[in-house]
């Protein structure tokens, strides 16, 4: 028995084609948008840290850690940061990226345009973080509407740095030859930490590094064009065949911003 052609038809558009019934069309599920969080770094006299804490007691500001230091800026760029005494607050924190421009804003305000001590801020790029602070940090921390910034649907673009931080480990004392070296080469200053250093035996053995417990960490922003040639002079002077045993390396810096007058330098 021949079949009807509404039969024919039934059976040919039935569960074959998308959005007649029968198999739904598979849907890809969206792709995360990937989210990049910042180091954010300030330094100020420690004076000012009090009005730090209370900026991002207000923002809620989950994570920061705390470090006492002391400044080797020449007076010239000291004076152009606005900072004034020799100790100085590093407080570091981890923000998303979008919200760093209001807290870079709001700390700003808080400790007053033109002001002595007010130092200098600056954010790093994480290239990787542990699951529960990635999770804490991709919490919304604004309203709709407040950021004003779309989200992305695609990675963002490779950035090209300006600037970069030069990390230095050295064993105590010899921060100021160290620094003496660096100026010489082009940086215009630094901030020193004190630290205590652990080494493991094979550390010891294959590198030769020194196991002085007492260390001495140097900070100094650079900007790309100076930073080979610093770093080539301080390693060559202060590196692991030095007294100093000098362990040197770089982060890329992608936004910089004096707290003591409206201008913001970005990468």
């Amino acid at each position: 028995m021949a079949k009807k052609p509404k039969e024919i038809l039934t059976k040919l558009f039935s569960g074959s084609q998308p959005g007649h019934g029968g198999q739904k069309p598979e849907q890809k599920n969206p792709k995360p948008v990937m989210v990049e969080p910042k180091c954010v770094f300030f330094i100020v006299d420690w004076s000012r840290l009090k009005d730090i804490i209370s900026v991002f007691e207000n923002d809620k500001t989950g994570f920061h850690f705390i470090n006492k230091g002391r400044g080797t800026a020449t007076s010239e760029i000291m004076d152009l940061l606005g900072i004034g005494s020799n100790d100085k607050a590093i407080i570091v924190n981890l923000k998303q990226p979008e919200t760093v421009p209001f807290l870079l804003k709001a700390v700003r305000r808080k400790l007053g345009s033109n002001s002595p001590g007010a130092g200098i801020a600056f954010t790093i790029p994480l290239s990787g973080i542990n699951s529960p602070l990635l999770k804490i940090l991709t919490q919304p921390e604004l309203t709709a509407g407040d950021s004003g910034v779309p989200a992305a649907d695609s990675p963002p673009e490779k950035k090209v740095f300006s600037h970069s931080l030069i990390i230095s480990v050295i064993n105590q004392g010899h921060g100021e030859a160290f620094m003496n070296t660096a100026r010489k080469a082009g940086a215009a200053g630094g901030t020193v930490i004190s630290a205590r250093g652990q080494t493991h035996e094979g550390a010891v053995k294959f590198f030769g590094i020194s196991v002085q417990d007492e260390k001495e960490i140097i900070l100094i922003l650079i900007s790309q064009e100076k930073k080979d040639a610093v770093m080539n002079a301080v390693f060559n002077a202060h590196g692991l065949d030095s007294k100093a045993h000098g362990i040197i390396f770089s982060l890329p810096v992608d936004r910089i911003m004096s707290l003591s007058f409206e201008q913001a330098i970005n990468a």
